[in-house]
């Protein structure tokens, strides 16, 4: 296999399954997000590889650097620090050269904050989905919220802790009552799992903690904006959209049911 996408354990190094082992001793080269913190692994483990660094600085670099060698067969291992490579760390595009050239690619799942923290959370049921890192940014944080506030099921993301304290203030001005779970350390030592509402929240990380944060948001509960459904429909039918349709257009996007809409704005 020239190259092997190994998911590698997101705190407790014991959590690292035998066919990723098997494949970091077997592999020519290991490209790790950071070589020190790879080391680290494989030596808990009495490995012996040979490393090179692949991060979000590099990748650009490495993938023309390294789709030769993969052609020719070189088996190489692929690890980010934590979790699997490609899912908010580096990797995505190094896998996506690679099955563009015909180069082979297998994926060797394992740990993931994402499901640990789900099921830690006590919100987990039916779908959920994954976001990614927050975003930074006020007014892309508040729409986010916004387009979250339907979602039916859980949603998980991760969070920097610096950033935290204002991620949760942010969300609680939003919808206070929103059940949320912050998952701190998981697999670590210091594993923390604090429950509650996003209110409740706020006020118990009033500063930054320690460690890595994954949280998880349950499912939203929000009623659709009666009102502002039927100024959708109406401004689309004075620009000429026919009622019906527009009635049709705006309970799909708002939740809002279609008849009801049609008859409200007749």
């Amino acid at each position: 296999m020239p190259l092997a996408v190994c998911a590698t354990p997101i705190g407790n190094l014991e959590d690292v399954t035998l066919r990723v082992l098997a494949e970091l001793r077997e592999a020519d080269l290991v490209l790790a997000e950071d070589t020190r913190h790879t080391r680290g692994l494989l030596e808990r483990h009495g490995i012996s590889a040979r490393l090179l660094s692949l991060h979000e600085h590099n990748e650009a670099g490495r993938v023309t650097e390294l789709l030769p060698r993969l052609a020719a067969g070189e088996r190489i291992a692929l690890v980010s620090d934590a979790g699997m490579p490609g899912v908010s760390d580096p990797g995505a595009r190094l896998v996506r050269a690679a099955l563009d050239a015909g180069v082979d690619v297998t994926v060797l799942p394992g740990p993931s904050a994402v499901e640990t923290a789900l099921v830690a959370s006590g919100l987990a049921g039916g779908r959920h989905a994954f976001v990614g890192f927050l975003p930074r940014k006020v007014g892309e944080l508040d729409a986010l919220w916004r387009e979250l506030a339907e979602w039916p099921g859980p949603v998980v993301a991760f969070e920097s802790p610096q950033r935290l304290v204002a991620s949760l203030r942010s969300l609680a001005a939003f919808d206070a009552e929103r059940q949320v779970a912050v998952c701190r350390e998981l697999t670590k030592r210091y594993e923390q799992v604090v429950r509650g509402t996003a209110s409740e929240l706020a006020g118990r990380f009033a500063t930054a903690p320690k460690g890595e944060i994954t949280l998880v948001l349950g499912a939203g509960e929000r009623e659709p904006d009666a009102a502002a459904a039927r100024g959708a429909v109406e401004e689309l039918v004075a620009a000429g959209t026919p009622r019906r349709v527009a009635a049709e257009v705006v309970a799909r996007l708002t939740g809002t049911g279609r008849n009801a809409l049609y008859r409200a704005t007749l």
